[in-house]
């Protein structure tokens, strides 16, 4: 992150806690290390980005085209015109599961030789934060005006919620494994690129909708 000029890092879930180490072998990335954050879940760690590509090695995810590295640091770049946005990496063993790929618009897979397809967390970062950075990318982009800002995953996240509750009190959503849909719907919203105020809009309109479906509620 140092090498490219990226000093915002995020950590979710991390299974490691004593960063002590860490610190003795980040030369001259000593900043980047006594600023990162840490939350307890993925969705808390992306709140606050409009725009996510999550990687991965799988080229057949279902119903998804992963991005090329090249045209993810583009889309990355463009994104940020609206507001904050994140490079999502999972760990070395097992990647990012299909649930932690549903907080992401897009995924992007590097192509690697048969002979060795596997890439660690170090190589997989250098190679994209060195395409962000020529993409002129920049840790703390622009920030644009409110009434242009994209939508936050975390009012996104909010409204998926009360999308959730409202389909399942009208019986529109399997109550045993309401999830496939919901997921189809969520990427939708996220495919329509709305602003933070469109999103607030929905939110409120599904607010009042719950009510007027749940259960006990005159329906006349």
């Amino acid at each position: 992150m140092a090498n490219f000029g990226f000093e915002r890092l995020v950590l979710s879930e991390p299974v490691v806690q004593d960063f002590s180490l860490a610190e003795k072998m980040a030369v001259k990335g000593g900043h980047i290390l006594s600023g990162m954050r840490v939350t307890p879940t993925l969705q808390e760690a992306l709140e606050d980005c409009v725009y996510v590509v999550g990687t991965t090695s799988r080229t057949q995810v279902e119903k998804r085209t992963p991005l090329t590295p090249e045209d993810a640091a583009r889309r990355l770049a463009e994104e940020s015109t609206r507001g904050r946005v994140a490079l999502l990496f999972g760990g070395e063993q097992r990647g990012l599961s299909d649930e932690d790929l549903t907080h992401c618009q897009d995924l992007l897979v590097i192509p690697t030789s048969d002979v060795q397809p596997s890439m660690n967390l170090a190589q997989s970062s250098a190679v994209l934060l060195y395409l962000c950075h020529r993409q002129g990318l920049t840790s703390e982009p622009a920030l644009p005006q409110e009434e242009e800002a994209g939508a936050r995953l975390g009012t996104l996240n909010a409204l998926s919620g009360r999308m959730r509750a409202a389909m399942l009190a009208a019986d529109f959503l399997n109550p045993q494994a309401p999830e496939h849909v919901l997921h189809e719907l969520e990427r939708t919203l996220m495919r329509a690129r709305l602003t933070q105020r469109e999103a607030e809009l929905w939110l409120n309109a599904f607010k009042h909708l719950g009510r007027a479906v749940a259960p006990g509620t005159s329906r006349e």
